[in-house]
């Protein structure tokens, strides 16, 4: 079973939805089973890599919503991630273009190391409030989640990757993904948005079940038929 992840590093709900994909993972039976690959989407492909606004203000102005609003808006989303264990500071964001971190991503991914990396900038955006756009910052987090500092410096210095990224988001506005998260499971089902684990969990198992149908097997004792392994005395 494949499940591909679209999401974007600035994006609140992607890294609550990461978190309880995989603790609906842990609790999926088949999850030896089962490959995650991470897709690139841009929340705001057009912003600049240094942004004078806070998270704040840009709220604010972006969707017209009050300073009250904005404050009520982000204890919600604290609580929700720190029922997930995370720790959330949304009031020390500092806006950027991601950009540059989705192109890492897949140098991680070349080496093994998605996991990793994909987690470490997710930490870095919501709980250390580090620029994940600036290069030198980026290189640190590389770094920490196990690649080559010479290495993470060539490709942020050069376009190494960018037909992945901009090919992630031309694949997704194919797929009609509009916002992320987005989860797509075998190319058959599709998930959007951070929702509950048991949701997750339910459709892992309806997915299995459709593509692995009951094995029929023989009784070794009756040599009849049975399902899955589970046989029935036969009546006298």
């Amino acid at each position: 079973m494949k499940v591909e992840i679209w999401s974007d590093y600035q994006c609140p709900f992607c890294y609550i939805g990461k978190r309880r994909f995989e603790e609906a993972l842990k609790q999926f039976e088949n999850k030896e089973q089962v490959e995650v690959e991470f897709r690139s989407f841009e929340l705001n492909p057009d912003a600049e890599r240094d942004i004078n606004m806070t998270q704040q203000e840009m709220l604010m102005k972006k969707y017209g919503m009050s300073q009250a609003d904005v404050a009520a808006s982000s204890q919600n989303l604290t609580q929700q991630a720190k029922e997930l264990g995370l720790d959330y500071h949304l009031d020390n964001i500092v806006l950027t273009n991601s950009f540059d971190a989705h192109r890492l991503m897949y140098l991680a991914q070349s080496k093994g190391k998605e996991n990793e990396m994909n987690e470490r900038l997710f930490k870095a955006y919501f709980t250390e409030g580090k620029h994940i756009g600036d290069h030198a910052e980026l290189v640190k987090l590389a770094q920490e989640a196990g690649l080559d500092k010479s290495e993470a410096e060539a490709v942020l210095a050069g376009t190494a990757f960018t037909a992945e990224v901009r090919g992630d988001e031309q694949e997704g506005s194919q797929l009609g993904i509009t916002g992320v998260p987005f989860f797509v499971i075998n190319r058959k089902y599709g998930i959007s948005g951070a929702q509950p684990i048991e949701a997750f969990l339910d459709t892992l198992k309806k997915v299995w079940a459709e593509e692995n149908p009951l094995q029929m097997v023989n009784d070794p004792a009756t040599g009849e038929a049975c399902a899955d392994g589970s046989c029935s005395v036969p009546e006298k």
